[in-house]
């Protein structure tokens, strides 16, 4: 035990000195990690300790210091990730990009193989559960209440629609497990993305949104354009997320919600990740930065933000993207890896957010969002 029993459950997770085990009990979600992109496109073994594969990665260079793996995961609490499917278009610019399609048969066959991916993680890892509906969540949940092994659950994210050929493909994808389905990562064939500016969401995304909905599938908003967002929150009749965006308030990109996405996202019931990546967390941060000049607080500020909007902490959560094309050179300073995601939880506790809003900021709500949506 890391303290005595009489010692309430949200204490544990926040006495750093007296317990190097203080993250253990604390029920975390990350809903957006890129696990099958990692493992597929830089042959990464996601079930080797940290450690041991960052340093067999010693020297490697073009993706970063290693920030997860399955273990690591696990240490540090976090009972639930969406892993997606991420493949990105073909771009001349960028030759060492892995994982491009340049059509969408390409699209298609490269996001099987990261659903197959998940799929023999759930089959040959002894503690890995694909989530498909709400029992098989609250299996993962029970796990972490319980004496014994504690399960990590996967639930399979499509980022980026792409790969879905025309949309009654989407039930096929369905069957296969896919709960979470954004429309865009670039600009698709569904719906514009905020790279580029502009455009909404086509016929053909309409068309799609019909089916989802009506299958019970999850709409992720991330990476829209501003214009393809506000139409799919009034239009979509699912529920609909932002898995990793972050306040525009604070980093001026339509790559992240505008005030006015962030109340209508809470409007219908969503949730927003927040990115852990030092360019979405400040302003003017560039890659040739010293990484200190970003750190908790900055982390801590987006959330607030989010918060002081809404007027509560009931549609704010963690959604990573800490595999995402970058690493730990480019995280926010008092984070390391995935092991330090209760450093987040410290941190609300400093700036007075209380117990209960820690717990469904590093969790519950994407907890609470899963149990209505499945």
């Amino acid at each position: 035990m890391c303290a005595p029993d009489t010692q309430p459950l949200w204490s544990l997770c926040f006495d750093a000195c007296r317990c190097p085990h203080y993250t253990c009990t604390m029920f975390t979600v990350d809903a957006h990690l890129d696990l099958a992109y990692n493992a597929l496109g830089f042959g990464r073994d996601l079930t080797r300790p940290l450690a041991e594969l960052r340093h067999a990665e010693q020297g490697r260079v073009g993706d970063g210091r290693l920030t997860v793996t399955l273990p690591a995961l696990r240490e540090a609490g976090v009972g639930l990730v969406f892993g997606t499917l991420f493949v990105a278009p073909f771009d001349p610019r960028k030759p060492q990009e892995r994982q491009v399609y340049r059509d969408a048969q390409e699209a298609h066959t490269l996001a099987l193989r990261q659903l197959d991916y998940y799929h023999r993680l759930a089959d040959e890892v002894e503690y890995v559960r694909l989530v498909g509906d709400a029992a098989g969540l609250e299996k993962i949940v029970a796990s972490h209440q319980e004496e014994g092994e504690r399960l990590l659950g996967v639930l399979p994210l499509m980022e980026g629609a792409e790969a879905i050929r025309e949309p009654q493909e989407v039930e096929i994808w369905y069957e296969r497990g896919v709960r979470v389905i954004g429309l865009a990562w670039d600009d698709t064939s569904y719906a514009a993305g905020a790279w580029r500016g502009g455009g909404g969401v086509t016929a053909k995304g309409y068309a799609l949104m019909e089916r989802m909905a009506d299958l019970g599938l999850i709409l992720d908003i991330t990476h829209l354009s501003e214009q393809a967002s506000l139409e799919a929150l009034e239009r979509y009749e699912g529920h609909i997320v932002a898995t990793h965006s972050n306040a525009r308030a604070l980093v001026g990109s339509e790559r992240h919600l505008s005030d006015t996405q962030i109340r209508t996202l809470a409007e219908r019931g969503g949730v927003c990740g927040l990115v852990l990546y030092n360019r979405f967390l400040k302003r003017g941060y560039t890659r040739t930065d010293p990484r200190e000049s970003v750190t908790l607080d900055d982390v801590v500020a987006h959330i607030d933000h989010i918060c002081q909007l809404l007027g509560n902490a009931n549609h704010v959560g963690i959604g990573s993207d800490f595999d995402g094309g970058f690493g730990a050179e480019h995280i926010p300073t008092g984070l390391d890896s995935v092991l330090d995601l209760p450093q987040i939880g410290v941190a609300l506790t400093g700036r007075g957010y209380t117990p209960e809003d820690v717990r469904r900021i590093m969790g519950e709500n994407w907890l609470d969002l899963l149990r209505r949506a499945l």
